[in-house]
């Protein structure tokens, strides 16, 4: 048999794992037994919560709270009645902080209770005809509760709600819907919350027609792509922010003009406050952001959160992409709301009064900071990063070593499923937002621009490119086609030369609106690059260029705060590009003759090894080290770094 937090864990898992019951991880749930409750820690998530993330505590000092009188000032008030519930923890659990809804949870009489902040129930809570339509259609038994300012007064009057409905009915409620908030539930069993959440997402499905359509919309990519720099670099204030754009279709009613807008324009609950600030920006003329970026601030005194754009669609900003993706997600869920909401009087957001009071609360403060918790001491925090041609080897290396010093990594490479489970690996060791991987074929240009663009609508820009797609036929001129030639350097060469120019688009972009904000190309060159190599020249030809391409490059983009250098590694004696059994360097120098008296493939790598003065291969540490150097320097351009452990020297 479980115990009572196994299967408060289950709920809580199932539930926040269900988009259509929470938002950016909010929501609480809990459970008593013997004078204990077991309540959800405020800033865990629901679907992830383990036993761990609960906070227990003595449930009869909770409501004994309730019978103490405090300040009628709302500050003065809140922190004692706060002191309190911290007291009320018990011995061990003092570290945890118990979620702010900690009281209403004490005074239900059942073992379980589940609130949660469902877009079709805040449909009708956050509606003109909300209250009478509550009892219509969920029926006298479920509670409604006015709107009243969150935290010990929202308990104490609450308590007083609930019990005069049990001395009227005899039995203590069940349901209660939030005015502008949400739903409680509450039972002694989980299979009894489970019906009568089911019962009430049903009765309020029978009254909307339709859900809100949030697939995208047909948008101008153009006009999209042009902003999301902009706006990256304005939220950012010269550090590294996050623009994620997104186009539903539900959105596009609202956004054709400021009088459509206005359901959107006041925020409908203190969640869409805590992450979405209490109004977003509303851009009709895409020329001048930065001038109405910083009207907006002016005017309200922060940053927009939500920036919508005029028959476009709307950027959510962040400081990182959690910060964003929950901006996001919180302000679908206001979508959702404004378009049920339809279908129960119209919408009805906070008044301004009480938008201010959660701006200022102590309690919305502290979420907010756990929300944007993270360190920032890791060589490329928040870094966008695209590395082409890293579905495997060398690039995959650098794109881990980027992704393990903090970086955002989009791994772009021609074989799409690796590219997936190379980004699906980084995530599982360094978060879900670490790594994402596309499509792209570097000789063409068609999906360059589509790589480039992708990474700008969903990070906002790009901090790095590492041009490191490449490949390798060696051949003596006897043996070599023009066919293999010109692969050659399509790849090495002409791609190189594709990426930079739709990257550096973003780029010159960022460095308008962030003038000392600088960003960086960089070729995986060769140590090929710097001397000849003996049938090898596709190869060392096109890295020849490459470097040429750098320089020429560096020139033309040090205006725009765009450093442009190469890496030369030496050889990767153990990965796959030498070490293939039937395709490697090694097999192929050895068939080719390249090494005079080689006789087999082990004779090759130790002919190799042996013209390193340091006796060994180039690893990719040793070139995401160098990668990372030049990102931090501020003083060079046009440079080619050999990383060959003094086999090749610069003169």
């Amino acid at each position: 048999m479980p115990g009572i937090l196994d299967l408060l864990v289950e709920m809580s898992n199932r539930y926040g794992a269900d988009d259509r019951y929470v938002l950016a991880g909010g929501g609480n749930t809990s459970a008593k037994a013997d004078g204990c409750m077991y309540v959800k820690g405020s800033g865990t998530s629901l679907a992830a919560i383990t036993a761990d993330g609960f906070v227990k505590m003595d449930t009869a000092k909770v409501k004994a709270t309730l019978s103490k009188e405090y300040p009628a000032d709302d500050d003065a008030r809140e922190a004692l009645a706060l002191a309190d519930m911290m007291a009320a923890r018990l011995p061990g659990e003092e570290h945890k902080r118990p979620s702010v809804e900690a009281l209403l949870h004490a005074i239900f009489p059942y073992t379980f209770v589940l609130h949660l902040h469902p877009a079709l129930v805040n449909g009708l809570s956050c509606s003109q005809n909300g209250e009478l339509l509550c009892r219509e259609v969920l029926g006298a038994d479920t509670i409604w509760v006015g709107l009243i300012k969150p935290g010990y007064t929202l308990g104490r009057y609450c308590f007083g709600l609930l019990g005069e409905a049990q001395r009227k009915n005899g039995k203590y409620p069940q349901i209660a819907v939030l005015q502008n908030h949400g739903i409680f539930i509450a039972a002694d069993t989980v299979e009894e919350i489970d019906r009568m959440m089911a019962w009430v997402m049903h009765k309020l499905e029978s009254k909307v027609d339709a859900a809100p359509d949030l697939d995208t919309a047909q948008f101008d990519i153009n006009r999209a792509v042009s902003i999301a720099p902009a706006l990256r670099m304005l939220y950012g204030k010269g550090k590294a922010a996050t623009a994620k754009f997104s186009s539903p279709k539900a959105l596009m009613a609202f956004s054709r003009d400021e009088t459509a807008m206005e359901p959107l324009m006041s925020p409908f609950s203190p969640d869409h406050i805590v992450y979405c600030k209490a109004v977003p920006m509303y851009l009709k003329e895409t020329g001048n952001v930065a001038e109405c970026f910083a009207a907006f601030e002016k005017k309200h005194g922060y940053m927009p959160k939500i920036v919508v754009v005029q028959d476009l669609g709307f950027f959510a900003l962040g400081m990182s992409q959690k910060d964003a993706q929950n901006a996001r997600a919180v302000f679908l869920d206001a979508l959702k709301i404004a378009v049920y909401s339809r279908y129960f009087g119209g919408a009805k957001t906070l008044p301004d009064d009480f938008t201010a009071f959660i701006l200022g609360w102590e309690v919305e403060n502290y979420r907010t900071a756990v929300a944007l918790a993270g360190g920032n001491t890791l060589r490329m925090d928040k870094k966008v990063c695209v590395i082409t041609g890293a579905a495997q080897g060398f690039g995959q290396g650098i794109a881990e070593e980027l992704a393990a010093q903090g970086a955002y990594v989009v791994i772009a490479d021609i074989n799409p499923e690796g590219a997936r489970e190379s980004a699906g690996a980084i995530r599982e060791k360094y978060g879900e937002y670490a790594a994402a991987g596309c499509y792209v074929n570097v000789c063409d240009e068609n999906t360059v621009r589509d790589m480039i663009y992708e990474t700008a609508l969903t990070h906002g820009g790009i901090d790095l490119l590492v041009s490191n797609a490449g490949i390798l036929i060696a051949g003596g001129l006897s043996e070599m086609t023009l066919e293999s030639f010109e692969r050659v350097t399509a790849v090495n060469y002409t791609g190189y030369f594709l990426c930079v120019k739709h990257a550096s688009e973003i780029m010159k972009i960022q460095h308008q609106h962030a003038p000392g904000y600088m960003t960086d190309i960089i070729e995986v060159n060769s140590k090929s690059g710097l001397e000849g190599s003996n049938k090898n020249f596709a190869y060392a030809g096109g890295k020849f260029g490459g470097i040429g391409l750098t320089q020429s490059f560096a020139l033309e983009l040090v205006e725009h705060g765009v450093k442009v250098n190469a890496v030369c590694p030496g050889n990767l004696l153990d990965g796959p590009l030498w070490s293939d059994p039937e395709r490697g360097l090694f097999r192929q120098y050895l068939d080719a003759g390249k090494v005079p008296g080689a006789k087999t493939v082990a004779d090759v790598r130790r002919f190799y090894e042996n013209r390193v003065p340091m006796k060994r291969g180039c690893t990719v540490h040793d070139v995401a080290l160098a990668i990372m150097y030049i990102c931090e320097q501020q003083y060079e351009t046009g440079q080619a770094l050999p990383v060959t452990g003094g086999q090749v020297m610069l003169k």
